[in-house]
C-alpha cells in the first residue's frame, strides 16, 4: 500500500521528506515546522504543517503535535525491501572473499632443527586457514599460497611469535631484507630467516637480539620455499 501511494507524491512532499531524512541524519532530531517551510521555500507555516498531515495521513512519516520536534521519518516498504536484498548481496560478497589457505606443516623461527618426515602428518590434509580476500596483497594469487605453523621466537622483533601461524608465496629466489621459510639440504633441517645473500654466502638473520645469525658457506644446500606475506597471530586466552 505504502509502495502504490508513494508513486503519487507531488514534488513538494518529496522535497519534504528528503530535507527530513538529511536533516535528521545529520542532527539526530527533526527540523522545525519553520525550518521545514524554508527547505522548500514556503513561509507559511500552517502550509508545511497541511503537508506535514499528508504525509502522516500515507504513512511516510509519524509525530507528536504535543512535542515540537517530534516529526519521525517512517522508511517505505519499498526501501526496507531493498536495504534487506543489498544486505544479502553484502553477505554473499563477504562469503566470496573468504579463501582458503592450506597449512601445510610447521616452520622453526630459532635455531634449525631436524624435522622428521612424520611431522608433516601431524597436519591434515584438509586443514586450512581462512582468509578474507581484502587482506592479502593485492598481486598475491590464493593458488600460490600456503600457510605454516611457527615453532620458535627467532623473530619475535618481525612480530612473528611461537604459535602463530605464517601465510606464504611459494618462491625459488629471495631478495636481501625478505622473510623466507627455507630448506637446507645438508642438514635435513627448515628454517624462518630474513634472507641476505653476501659475497659467497648466505646469512639468515634473526629478528631477536639475543640470537645469532646462521652462515651459509654453501648457498646450493639452501632451498628457499617460500616468501612470508602475512602473519596470523595466535590469540591467547587470559586466566582471570
Amino acid at each position: 500500500m505504502m509502495a502504490r501511494r508513494s508513486q503519487g507524491l507531488s514534488e513538494r512532499h518529496r522535497k519534504i521528506l528528503d530535507f527530513l531524512t538529511r536533516f535528521q541524519e545529520e542532527n539526530g532530531y527533526s527540523p522545525s515546522i519553520r525550518e521545514i517551510g524554508d527547505s522548500i521555500n514556503v513561509k507559511s507555516t500552517s502550509l508545511v504543517d497541511y503537508y506535514l498531515n499528508q504525509l502522516e495521513q500515507m504513512g511516510f512519516i509519524s509525530r507528536d503535535n504535543r512535542v515540537s520536534r517530534s516529526i519521525r521519518v517512517l522508511e517505505p516498504a519499498e526501501r526496507l525491501l531493498n536495504r534487506a536484498v543489498n544486505t544479502v548481496r553484502q553477505a554473499g560478497r563477504q562469503l566470496d572473499d573468504i579463501i582458503p589457505i592450506p597449512v601445510l606443516g610447521r616452520i622453526v623461527a630459532s635455531e634449525p632443527i631436524p624435522v622428521p618426515p612424520s611431522d608433516l602428518a601431524y597436519f591434515d590434509p584438509d586443514y586450512s586457514v581462512e582468509i578474507a580476500r581484502s587482506l592479502l596483497p593485492t598481486r598475491e594469487r590464493p593458488e600460490d599460497l600456503f600457510a605454516l605453523e611457527v615453532q620458535g621466537d627467532s623473530m619475535i622483533d618481525a612480530m612473528v611469535n611461537d604459535g602463530d601461524t605464517v601465510i606464504l608465496r611459494r618462491a625459488q629466489e629471495a631478495n636481501n631484507g625478505d622473510m623466507v621459510a627455507v630448506w637446507l639440504d645438508d642438514r635435513d633441517e627448515t628454517t624462518l630467516k630474513y634472507f641476505y645473500k653476501e659475497k659467497d654466502r648466505v646469512r639468515l638473520q634473526p629478528a631477536n637480539p639475543t640470537m645469532g645469525p646462521i652462515y651459509v658457506e654453501n648457498p646450493a644446500s639452501l632451498r628457499i620455499m617460500g616468501k612470508v606475506v602475512m602473519v596470523i597471530r595466535q590469540v591467547k586466552s587470559v586466566a582471570a
